[in-house]
């Protein structure tokens, strides 16, 4: 089973660009579709853009739609989560998973494996 770890969280401040990604253990990792999630303190876990398995396809939640940008690396084994214009509302735990859903919008139960989650604050 393919093993994630996400990185690339950390404090910015409101406006500010980041860069998240996710590093799959093995070469299975092109069987998956890929997807982020995350969840603020207090919150359910909360979808927020998918991408099949060639990377051809997208889907990103409403939130998601003008400001984040999901991508993959085949080669690399990575996933990669590119956020701008961030604001203090998008400061949570963020996840990746991967799944055999095709790329739409997910829940939770889609994902078969997570990874650990990383941390992004946002300050105002």
């Amino acid at each position: 089973q393919v093993h994630l770890v996400e990185s690339g969280g950390g404090l910015v401040q409101a406006g500010d660009s980041l860069r998240l990604s996710c590093a799959a253990s093995e070469s299975t990792f092109t069987s998956y579709a890929m997807g982020w999630f995350r969840q603020a303190p207090g919150k359910e876990r909360e979808f927020v853009a998918s991408i099949s398995w060639s990377g051809s396809n997208t889907y990103n939640a409403d939130f998601a739609k003008a400001r984040f940008t999901i991508s993959r690396d085949n080669a690399g084994n990575m996933v990669y989560l590119q956020m701008s214009r961030l604001k203090p509302e998008d400061t949570a735990v963020y996840y990746c998973g991967a799944s055999k859903m095709p790329p739409g919008l997910w829940i939770s139960a889609y994902v078969e494996v997570w990874g650990q989650g990383t941390l992004v604050t946002v300050s105002s």
